[in-house]
């Protein structure tokens, strides 16, 4: 429940600001009080007497308004939230946010706060992934400010891809994490995961056979004890986690750079399993067959490692957990990548075809430190990111 919270709300242009009136909706159901912002592109799509009507508030819309000014100020009216929630956050609305603009009374309201910022972002596609909007998202994520989505799926202008805003119960659940208080409320802690894909021509890749399914748990996990989480992610099988900052990536490069983005942290826990070689010779066109019955010559080069960059950069966590996926002598090989990277916990586990642990839905991992190894029992990945996260809680607070 959000009893006794308010919520002020911004509400940007776009088709989908109509979603922010079943939000709203929700957030009233929940016990929340919503202070409604209505930007004159979200007045193209919803009218401020919907808005209002739903909000049981009135809608601020004018920065120079003077009855507004007189009443509230929107000095006031950006420190009296517990949150502010952008949705839906435009491309226009991230830039000026990133920038630093003041030039409406969103924008303004955004400059002027002190109080946590949670953006829901929706827009086309190409806008989405063009390199200023990646700029802008890793900037905002690098100041604090949390991020629900964007979705993938099919869009108004009929093209299909990431850009969607998230659903209402999803910014519902971003919105609960962010208020949420626990061992580390307050604290940013990066998390990657899934695989990344290694391109050898625009249709073909190399991966391998991690779902994400332990990752994304673990930043769960952090995100419920409090945690700002930063999840960069490769092409998982399964879902983000709601309530986390998320920057897709597919490349090992793209995740090195999006860690580097997402710093400084408290802790950095590196889950991804990252493919150690990529094409150096990959193909810009499809290759072909040509009769000839022979194959192309692949030539591999070594990939960035993000482990041992992370562990010995000058913006080094307070604490680095790495990952060991192991098919033979596990604690071995695991205590030496800990030696060898510089990090501070190698969570290690046993990924023979045998196990079923890499793609399945249990694990069975021993955590190496300075004092040793700790094997743990075989348990659902769930439990296993929930104990683990409670280990970084406690080491980040005795620290």
């Amino acid at each position: 429940m959000l009893t006794d919270k308010r919520i002020l709300l911004i509400i940007g242009g776009g088709i989908a600001a109509y979603k922010s009136l079943l939000l709203i909706r929700l957030l009233r159901g929940a016990g929340a009080a919503v202070t409604p912002v209505l930007t004159h592109a979200g007045a193209e799509f919803v009218t401020p007497l919907s808005v209002s009507a739903l909000a049981g508030e009135k809608v601020y819309t004018d920065l120079f308004d003077l009855t507004d000014e007189a009443e509230m100020g929107h000095i006031q009216l950006s420190r009296v939230a517990d949150l502010i929630v952008v949705a839906p956050a435009t491309a226009d609305l991230l830039a000026k946010m990133a920038q630093g603009r003041a030039d409406d009374l969103a924008s303004t309201l955004l400059l002027a706060t002190d109080t946590g910022v949670l953006v829901a972002p929706a827009m086309n596609v190409r806008m989405w992934e063009h390199a200023a909007t990646r700029r802008n998202v890793a900037q905002l994520a690098a100041d604090g400010v949390r991020f629900v989505g964007p979705d993938a799926g099919e869009m108004a202008c009929g093209e299909f891809g990431p850009g969607r805003l998230a659903e209402p119960e999803a910014i519902m659940a971003a919105i609960r994490a962010a208020l949420t208080t626990g061992p580390l409320a307050g604290r940013h802690v990066i998390v990657t995961s899934g695989p990344t894909h290694e391109p050898i021509d625009p249709v073909r890749y190399i991966a391998n056979r991690s779902s994400g399914a332990q990752g994304t748990a673990i930043a769960a996990a952090l995100r419920d004890l409090g945690a700002d989480v930063t999840f960069v992610t490769g092409p998982a099988a399964v879902p983000a986690p709601a309530g986390v900052t998320v920057v897709a990536v597919e490349t090992a490069a793209e995740m090195l750079a999006a860690v580097e983005a997402a710093l400084p942290a408290d802790a950095a826990v590196m889950a991804a399993a990252v493919a150690d070689w990529r094409v150096a010779n990959a193909a810009g066109s499809k290759m072909k067959k040509d009769g000839s019955g022979k194959a192309p010559a692949l030539e591999f080069a070594e990939n960035p490692d993000i482990l041992a960059t992370v562990s010995k950069g000058d913006a080094r966590p307070r604490l680095v957990v790495g990952f060991a996926a192991e098919t033979d002598d596990v604690v071995a090989h695991a205590t030496a990548k800990r030696l060898r990277k510089g990090c501070d916990w190698i969570v290690a586990n046993d990924v023979s075809p045998a196990t079923g642990i890499m793609g399945g839905t249990e694990n069975a991992v021993t955590v190496i430190s300075a004092d040793g190894a700790e094997s743990w029992p075989r348990m659902g990945k769930d439990q296993v990111a929930r104990k683990l996260a409670e280990r970084i809680a406690a080491a980040l607070k005795n620290s």
